[in-house]
């Protein structure tokens, strides 16, 4: 049971580290040429999904309403937290734009996975085949 956690929430947690290294680094340090704000629905995008594979013990799985509440709650109080913690590093600032991409990522993200599993949970059984 602990190795399964393990292997389900490691990924998120490595995730969140690397978004929290690259929020430390100063403003001045990035260097990045593409508007942020799709970098932030990407990323969260990302997020999402593995939060949503975390909560629902793995993918492909048709997810509950629950668990995509979760998953969105999780990923977007992170998105907070993470705009809290630029505002103390230089050159960075919290951004409730930021913040609204970073939600409408983990939106897509999540939505992707509910989609996913209805479809992958969906196709496996087919109308008229016997259930196993």
């Amino acid at each position: 049971m602990a190795t399964r956690l393990f292997v389900l929430w490691m990924p998120v947690a490595i995730y969140m580290a690397g978004i929290f290294y690259f929020s430390s680094l100063p403003g001045t340090q990035l260097t990045i040429e593409l508007p942020d704000k799709p970098i932030h629905l990407l990323i969260y995008s990302f997020m999402g999904l593995l939060v949503v594979r975390a909560l629902s013990g793995g993918l492909p799985a048709r997810i509950s309403s629950t668990v995509a509440a979760g998953a969105l709650v999780l990923t977007v109080a992170y998105g907070v937290t993470d705009e809290f913690h630029q505002s103390f590093v230089p050159g960075r600032s919290a951004d409730l734009q930021d913040l609204y991409a970073d939600t409408a990522g983990a939106v897509l993200g999540v939505s992707a996975c509910w989609v996913w599993g209805i479809i992958s949970c969906g196709s496996r059984h087919s109308p008229g085949a016997p259930s196993t």
